[in-house]
């Protein structure tokens, strides 16, 4: 058998490919947030990288990417070699943009065609919230005061095709009630505004804002998740409420380019879930109402693809667009 020039060049490569993957990583590692910096996946990412540095040996640094609801980082990601080195750390609004953009005939990347999922990182449970100024006590009470006014409230996201969005959405179809959605960059800005009064209702990772709702700063109206927060335990979910459709799990977990060596991701995934362990990383995160869990990548991969199932059809449903 007879090999071309071009073939044994290729072959000899392998070794050194082989060699590379074993020793990975011999240089830094970049996780893109793609949300500024302030928010829950923002806190999350830092305290991972933190660990994650200590123990492999090489610098894991975080680059905020923001925008598009969380698209334009991620798209950064799906874009990068496939070699360990750039990461990408997201939560439940990257199947949510992500269904989206599809319905708009936009989309920049698919989750399970472009990414590997790695681990999931940390639970952490979704809160909407509101302005003390508005005279309700939770969800239910919201939707009755909504209905009373002669103009449409104004409720705040962290961008087109968020959970907030898609969460402002369902409510007003269901309910019947008139909002305006009022988009921002990330979760830090949103809470600020809504603090301010500028936008009535809000919402994202309970992490974000809890301490203003134990503070008074602003109220919490609803939980997202399957069961009360243990932080917020006073505050009703939202099947308790009577909007079932609005039950999410929220979570935060690192994604790879696809074709990223399975060696690599194996030692990623043992990274993340090992700094999940580590008490100081589950003393912070508990702090902060997160709940750190660090799991294999084909349980993270079937959780994203059941809830990008159930979002896709609450997206199609209200018919959601990027704005």
């Amino acid at each position: 058998m007879r090999f071309s020039r071009r073939s044994l060049a290729a072959l000899a490569l392998v070794p050194a490919i082989a060699r590379a993957q074993e020793s990975f990583p011999n240089r830094p590692i970049r996780v893109v947030v793609p949300f500024p910096a302030g928010g829950t996946t923002d806190l999350l990412a830092r305290l991972f990288a933190q660990r994650m540095t200590e123990s492999m040996g090489q610098s894991v640094v975080i680059e905020n990417r923001g925008g598009g609801g969380g698209s334009i980082g991620a798209d950064v990601v799906a874009k990068a070699a496939p070699d360990g080195y750039t990461l990408l750390f997201h939560n439940i609004t990257f199947p949510t943009t992500t269904a989206t953009l599809s319905l708009a005939g936009r989309a920049p990347h698919d989750i399970e065609r472009d990414f590997a999922a790695v681990s999931l990182g940390a639970n952490v449970p979704l809160v909407i919230l509101a302005n003390p100024s508005v005279p309700v006590s939770d969800l239910k009470g919201f939707v009755a005061y909504a209905k009373a006014q002669q103009a449409p409230l104004f409720y705040g996201s962290t961008g087109p095709g968020s959970f907030m969005n898609l969460v402002g959405e369902v409510l007003k179809r269901e309910s019947g009630i008139r909002m305006e959605h009022v988009p921002f960059r990330g979760a830090a800005p949103l809470v600020q505004e809504l603090i301010a009064g500028r936008v009535q209702l809000g919402g994202d990772q309970i992490s974000t804002s809890f301490s203003h709702v134990r503070s008074g700063a602003l109220k919490g109206l609803a939980t997202n998740a399957s069961r009360r927060a243990a932080v917020l335990p006073d505050v009703p979910t939202v099947r308790e409420q009577g909007f079932a459709s609005l039950e999410l799990e929220g979570w935060n977990g690192f994604f790879a380019p696809a074709r990223t060596p399975p060696v690599v991701l194996a030692k990623l995934q043992q990274e993340i879930a090992a700094a999940a362990r580590h008490p100081e990383i589950v003393r912070r995160c508990l702090e902060v109402g997160a709940e750190p869990v660090g799991s294999d990548s084909e349980s993270f991969a079937a959780m994203v693809r059941a809830q990008s199932a159930q979002i896709r059809s609450l997206v199609a449903g209200v018919q959601l667009r990027p704005e």
